[in-house]
């Protein structure tokens, strides 16, 4: 059955990007030890992903149509915006509420787990509603001040559940967390 999964990393002090999106805070990590190889082993359980129109512009502007590397894993964009799509790609674009969309997303993951991808904006949508399983977040040794919110909740959730920590190159730490009750 397909869980549905927050796969982010965060600053110390809860923020996913800066105040101008930017993620070059981040990026300096890339190379560290064990990056690589957690992003590989999460998303070869991945069969679908959902994310907003700020993360899929994001995502265009940094790599364009050429760069777009999730190959046909369909992909779920709300949006209220008209976006161009990716050639080759499984992109669906839609309105409204995600709880109305979420078995059909679920449907397309299959025996694999679904991504929501980028802004806390959406994942907190889907923390709200019930819907967020797992929160895997990567706390990076960097402190923002102010940015996007690793999730923005409108209200407290029960305690999750630590499922398993470990330490990625130095000074980074990986945490996973079991929401669903």
């Amino acid at each position: 059955m397909a869980r549905t999964v927050y796969y982010v990393a965060s600053s110390l002090d809860g923020f996913i990007a800066d105040e101008d999106d930017k993620l070059e805070w981040l990026f300096q990590f890339n190379d560290a030890e064990g990056v690589k190889e957690s992003y590989e082993e999460f998303i070869a359980g991945i069969g679908a992903l959902v994310m907003g129109s700020e993360t899929y512009k994001f995502l265009l502007d940094n790599g364009g149509e050429g760069a777009w590397e999730y190959g046909s894993t369909p992909t779920w964009v709300f949006t209220h915006h008209e976006l161009p799509g990716i050639p080759g790609a499984d992109i669906t674009f839609v309105r409204g509420d995600i709880t109305v969309f979420h078995p059909n997303v679920v449907a397309d993951a299959g025996d694999r787990d679904v991504w929501v991808i980028g802004g806390g904006e959406l994942a907190a949508q889907y923390l709200d509603a019930g819907l967020l399983d797992e929160l895997i977040v990567t706390y990076v040794p960097v402190v923002l001040g102010r940015g996007k919110r690793l999730l923005p909740v409108t209200t407290t959730t029960a305690p999750a559940d630590l499922a398993g920590s470990r330490t990625l190159g130095s000074g980074m730490v990986e945490n996973r967390y079991n929401l669903a009750k």
